[in-house]
């Protein structure tokens, strides 16, 4: 009798797990399709002249990202490969070497830039997640007036640097594991995670300071929905890596973000 209830039990453990793993998995798709919602919302009227600031920003420095990341790649790469190994091993290992740097690799660049682009495209991102929520409520968009944006400058900034200080917390040891031999083997799924949050928590924060949330609330209310954030977040960086699709990835990702938080997230 014991054993069949033991045995149940575990059944009904591993039924709630399954579950589990495919609620978040259809999030995780449900997330995602919250970037392709804000492509549509970015080019709607009252949303659209806001969307052309972001845009030629991210345009700029990811193209020059791209120049960058093509001119170094080779440095990088052999940089990555560890040469203390014996040749013989490292000719045998190189088909699956040069895939998972080449990943590591991009992914660093690209968000790189992306981080640096939100932070110069910030005064403008606050009013376009405005804007959005707005249009998604039924309300008229406010104009916005350059005394206006001019004034918002200095606190969209700060706020910013704030966001990059918690950014570089996480990022500074994430960065060592990636110079680790053997160890940074596994640091571009490590990336791709981590990546995923902060891009997710970085479109996120403009809708919801809008709202007056501190970042200790933003992040205790993406967490109640770990799938639906992460896949937009990964969704984002899949983006950010695909050239010129990257140069609306800003814009976009900001209306997304805020058709989320308004009908998945806020309270």
């Amino acid at each position: 009798m014991a054993d069949s209830k033991a045995g149940k039990s575990l059944l009904n453990v591993m039924a709630e797990l399954s579950t589990d793993k495919l609620y978040f998995m259809r999030n995780l798709l449900k997330g995602a399709r919250y970037l392709l919602t804000g492509f549509e919302l970015m080019n709607q009227k009252g949303i659209r002249h806001l969307s052309y600031f972001p845009m030629a920003i991210n345009a700029v420095l990811f193209s020059v990202a791209i120049w960058v990341g093509y001119g170094h790649f080779d440095v990088w790469l052999d940089s990555l490969i560890p040469t203390w190994l014996p040749e013989w091993i490292i000719a045998a290992i190189m088909w699956l070497i040069i895939p998972i740097f080449t990943a590591l690799i991009l992914i660093i660049v690209f968000f790189s830039f992306s981080i640096f682009a939100n932070f110069l495209a910030s005064p403008f991102n606050a009013p376009l997640a405005e804007a959005v929520e707005k249009k998604l409520n039924g309300i008229p968009p406010s104009s916005l007036s350059w005394q206006q944006l001019i004034k918002d400058t200095p606190s969209a900034l700060w706020n910013e640097l704030k966001k990059i200080k918690y950014f570089l917390n996480l990022l500074i040891p994430l960065f060592i594991l990636s110079l680790v031999p053997l160890l940074n083997i596994l640091a571009p799924i490590l990336w791709i995670l981590f990546s995923g949050w902060i891009l997710t928590l970085e479109y996120h924060n403009y809708p919801m300071s809008n709202h007056h949330l501190d970042i200790n609330e933003q992040h205790k209310a993406l967490k109640t929905e770990p799938g639906l954030t992460l896949g937009f977040g990964l969704a984002t960086l899949a983006i950010t890596m695909i050239p010129i699709l990257n140069f609306f990835v800003i814009p976009a990702a900001i209306c997304g973000a805020t058709a989320l938080y308004l009908e998945k997230l806020k309270v």
